[in-house]
C-alpha cells in the first residue's frame, strides 16, 4: 500500500520570520480556552529570545531541558495532566528548540485530547482524535522534526514514536537566526542526522523517485554545508542546512530508515545517549551495510575535527549489550526498509550484539 501522508501545513521561511509568531498565533486564540501553551528549550532561558516570546499574561510558558535525556512517555503524561488541571484545553502548542523539543511538542498536542498514558499509543496510527494545533519553530537543524510524522518518546519496554497524520506541525517557522548559535559539535552531530536519514532513505526496499528526489538535494545541500570550498558555520550554511533538514525528513517520510537508526535507538533507550550523537557514534562502524555513505561520513567528521569515541563497548558488560540489541531487534519497519522481508534470516539478536561490540 503506497503511503498517503499528511504534510505541513503552513511554513514561513527567512530570516527573522521569528517574529511573524505573534500574527501567526493570533487568529488561533480564540479557540477551546484561550491560551497558547509554550515548550521552550531551557538553553533559550534569559537568553534574548525569552524576551521575544510572544506570550500573553495567559499563556502558559514550560523551559524544559531535554540534555540529560530525550522526551519521555511519563514526562508527556505529567505535562498533559498538569496543564489541562491548570487551565483546561489550550487552543494550542508551541515548540522551540531542538528535535526532542519539537517532539514533546507534538506528542504533547495529541495527548491533549486523547485519554490514558502516551504508552498506549508508541506505534503507527494508533491515535484516536486529532490534537490541538501546533506550531514548530525549530532551532536547531538536522532531525527533520520539523517535518516528520513521528514524536519519539521512550517508554518503560520501548523507545517508539507516536506515529500518525496529527502528529505533523499546522505550521513551522523556518528562521535561519536561530540556530546560528548551535555549538560546533552539535551542530556536526545534527546535520549528520540529516545526511544519514538520507543515505538510510536511500539504501532500502521502500526507496523511490519521490523520497529520491528530497534525498538527492539533502545531500548536495549537506556536501556544500560540510565539505564544500564555504563549509561550515556561516550564515549561508545556516539556511543550507534547516532546508536540508526538512527535505531530509520528507525522504525518510515517504521511504524509511535502516540499520543506524535502529541501533541508535537501543543506545538510546538503555544508555541514554541523545539521538543524533548515538547516530554519529554508530555510523562510524557500519562500512558493510552503507560503504559509501560511511566513507563520506568519516570524511566530513575529519574536515570538521570530530572526534568521535572508540572502545566505548569495553564498558558494557553483556546484560547491556543483549538489552541494546534487543530493543534494536525490535523495530520490524526499519530492518524491512534496510534488509528486506526476510530480514529475520540475516539480522539477529547475536548479529546486532557484534555490531554494538564494534563501537
Amino acid at each position: 500500500m503506497h503511503k498517503n501522508f499528511k504534510g505541513i501545513e503552513k511554513t514561513v521561511f527567512g530570516r527573522g520570520s521569528f517574529h511573524q509568531l505573534d500574527d501567526i498565533l493570533e487568529p488561533r486564540r480564540s479557540e477551546n480556552q484561550q491560551y497558547f501553551v509554550f515548550i521552550v528549550d531551557n538553553y533559550f532561558k534569559g537568553k534574548s529570545l525569552e524576551h521575544d516570546l510572544p506570550a500573553k499574561l495567559q499563556d502558559l510558558v514550560y523551559f524544559i531541558s531535554v540534555e540529560e535525556h530525550e522526551p519521555t512517555t511519563e514526562q508527556i503524561d505529567t505535562l498533559r495532566d498538569e496543564i489541562l488541571e491548570k487551565k483546561g484545553l489550550p487552543a494550542g502548542v508551541v515548540g522551540i528548540g531542538g528535535g526532542s523539543i519539537l517532539d514533546i511538542a507534538k506528542a504533547l498536542s495529541l495527548m491533549l485530547t486523547n485519554e490514558g498514558s502516551s504508552t498506549l499509543y508508541q506505534g503507527l496510527d494508533l491515535i484516536k482524535y486529532p490534537g490541538v494545533y501546533h506550531v514548530g519553530v525549530p532551532t536547531i537543524s538536522g532531525t527533520g522534526a520539523e517535518v516528520s510524522t513521528t514524536a519519539v518518546l521512550t517508554g518503560p519496554e520501548k523507545k517508539l514514536g507516536l506515529k500518525c497524520e496529527w502528529t505533523v506541525f499546522n505550521q513551522v517557522v523556518l528562521d535561519p537566526d536561530l540556530i546560528k548559535t548551535v555549538p560546533r559539535d552539535w551542530w556536526f552531530y545534527t546535520g549528520m542526522d540529516t545526511y544519514i536519514h538520507c543515505i538510510e532513505s536511500e539504501n532500502g526496499r521502500m526507496n523511490n523517485a519521490y523520497s529520491h528526489a528530497f534525498a538527492e538535494q539533502a545531500m548536495k545541500l549537506c556536501r556544500e554545508v560540510f565539505l564544500g570550498e564555504k563549509s561550515g558555520q556561516k550564515p549561508e550554511n545556516d539556511e543550507k542546512l534547516m532546508v536540508a533538514s526538512l527535505m531530509g525528513g520528507l525522504s525518510l517520510t515517504y521511504s524509511e530508515v535502516g540499520v543506524c537508526h535502529a541501533l541508535s535507538y537501543g543506545l538510546s533507550k538503555i544508555l541514554g545517549y541523545r539521538h543524533c550523537y548515538a547516530n554519529c557514534v554508530i555510523m562510524n562502524h557500519l562500512e558493510d551495510y552503507y560503504p559509501e555513505g560511511v566513507r563520506e561520513f568519516k570524511t566530513m567528521a575529519a574536515h570538521h575535527k570530530i572526534d568521535l569515541p572508540q572502545g566505548l563497548a569495553k564498558s558494557w558488560n553483556d546484560k547491556t549489550i543483549a538489552q541494546m540489541a534487543e530493543v534494536a531487534y525490535n523495530l520490524p519497519h526499519m530492518w524491512n526498509h534496510a534488509i528486506g522481508e526476510n530480514w529475520k534470516k540475516t539480522i539477529s539478536i547475536d548479529l546486532l550484539k557484534k555490531l554494538y561490540k564494534r563501537m
